[in-house]
């Protein structure tokens, strides 16, 4: 009876703590601090151009961690952008040149992994009139661990426009 009992219990043992993983696994972190935790991994130095103007992106963890400082350094201009974790979406503040500052949020996350990440316009401060020059979106793209992509949407006088910068790690 014991040898018949032994095989059972030990698979009773293996199943409970299989099951107890996979909940600890699905109580773990939310898809939008795991996609944070990716963003991240731009910690560093960038560089890029537009057309003859070299472009220097420097990123820095700020806040005990809790917020991803990026200063954008292309001639005379500086801007910078604070990327933060709000409830099961990710914020990117935009403090521009213009003087204006364009607050945009992803969707829900759902795959945390994605390469990239499409930020929407949800208001903007500082604008003079409802036609001044304001950032409408930003898609951040992690090529691999040595190359980055950022495409900003824009709107000017009711004109809509598109900025593409690639960039390369230098630090």
């Amino acid at each position: 009876m014991i040898r018949v009992c032994r095989p059972v219990l030990l698979a009773i043992v293996i199943a409970a703590a299989l099951i107890g993983t996979a909940r600890t696994r699905g109580a773990g972190k939310p898809n939008s601090v795991l996609a944070f935790e990716r963003l991240t991994s731009l910690v560093g130095e960038w560089k890029g151009t537009q057309g003859d103007t070299e472009i220097k992106l420097i990123y820095t963890l700020t806040a005990d961690g809790s917020a991803l400082m990026e200063e954008f350094r292309a001639a005379q201009s500086v801007m910078v952008t604070m990327f933060t974790v709000d409830g099961d979406h990710l914020i990117a503040t935009h403090y521009c040149s213009a003087g204006n500052q364009p607050q945009m949020m992803t969707g829900p996350i759902t795959d945390p992994s994605a390469r990239s990440l499409a930020f929407t316009l949800s208001r903007v401060t500082g604008m003079q009139t409802s036609q001044d020059w304001h950032n409408t979106g930003l898609t951040v793209t992690l090529e691999d661990k040595q190359h980055l992509t950022q495409v900003w949407t824009y709107e000017h006088d009711g004109k809509k426009g598109t900025n593409t910068f690639h960039f390369t790690r230098t630090r």
